[in-house]
């Protein structure tokens, strides 16, 4: 190679390693600070695509997640209201068998009939009040057989929705709960049938015993149904917390900077760096030597 001075080759060879090393060693800086090998669609167009969606479907399913959860406290609180309905359903029953027997005069069996209105009464007020974010459980709100979220509010059963996309065979189910007000079950002044309403004779206690079992036990059916609903959304978030956990190892696999080959790949370019540094100075140092033939 001539010893030229308008053009240092040597220097301007050493000053494009250099700024191939120091990109390389600026690439490697920026995975190992964010912890990410795909910082940028230039990274790997492919792996960022693929890395989105995976990314998309673990939000979804992590919010699927937080949905179920939500749906078993919302049984779980109508199954608490429930509950107490029951109490008060064997208290009227236990009333009728009191109010049926022939050793109660009349005074006395107004007097036990005000206690089963009484019961009748807050079944119906539990069963109109109890509610969940401001959705009425046990009034009938979700006793429709049919479901439309067209609307601002939705009516009908209640869509419980969980997967990522919007399948009915694998993305939601429905949670229909019937009414269990007392006019509803049969029991106390609301009724519309004749049993039931009340126990103020001994014949009309004798006639309600068989409705408050009807109403037991369609109570029972409701709390039964409550409860394979609230076992299946515990089995839906065990397999939507597999799921998430899975896309997120799969996602990480693209995504994440593996950190000891990418510090070996920092280590190597900043060596690269500096020597190319030495070099670029050692390059513009040589068209001096054309000065001593000069001279």
């Amino acid at each position: 190679m001539s010893l030229v001075i308008n053009n240092n080759l040597m220097a301007m060879n050493a000053a494009r390693s250099l700024g191939t090393h120091y990109g390389a060693l600026e690439t490697s800086t920026r995975r190992l600070s964010s912890g990410l090998r795909i910082t940028q669609a230039s990274d790997d167009a492919a792996g960022l695509a693929v890395r989105e969606l995976l990314r998309a479907d673990v939000t979804s399913l992590q919010q699927g997640i937080r949905n179920a959860n939500d749906a078993i406290s919302m049984i779980q609180t109508a199954d608490g209201a429930l509950g107490v309905i029951d109490e008060k359903l064997i208290r009227m029953k236990e009333l009728a068998m009191q109010a049926s027997t022939g050793t109660y005069n009349s005074d006395q069996r107004l007097i036990i009939d005000s206690e089963y209105q009484a019961m009748a009464s807050e079944i119906t007020r539990i069963a109109n009040s109890t509610d969940f974010n401001g959705i009425y459980l046990l009034n009938g709100n979700l006793s429709g057989a049919t479901h439309s979220g067209s609307g601002l509010t939705s009516t009908g059963k209640l869509k419980v929705h969980f997967g990522s996309g919007n399948d009915c065979s694998e993305d939601y189910y429905y949670i229909q709960i019937n009414t269990s007000t007392a006019s509803a079950l049969g029991v106390g002044m609301s009724a519309t049938g004749a049993n039931g309403r009340s126990i103020s004779t001994q014949a009309m206690a004798q006639a309600s015993l068989d409705v408050l079992q009807d109403a037991i036990i369609s109570k029972d059916k409701i709390r039964a149904n409550l409860g394979a609903l609230q076992n299946r959304l515990e089995n839906t978030v065990q397999v939507l917390e597999i799921q998430a956990e899975n896309v997120q190892a799969a996602e990480s696999r693209i995504s994440d900077v593996d950190v000891a080959t990418e510090m070996t790949e920092f280590v190597k370019n900043q060596i690269l760096t500096q020597a190319a540094v030495s070099m670029l100075s050692q390059a513009n140092s040589l068209p001096r030597m054309a000065l001593s033939l000069i001279g």
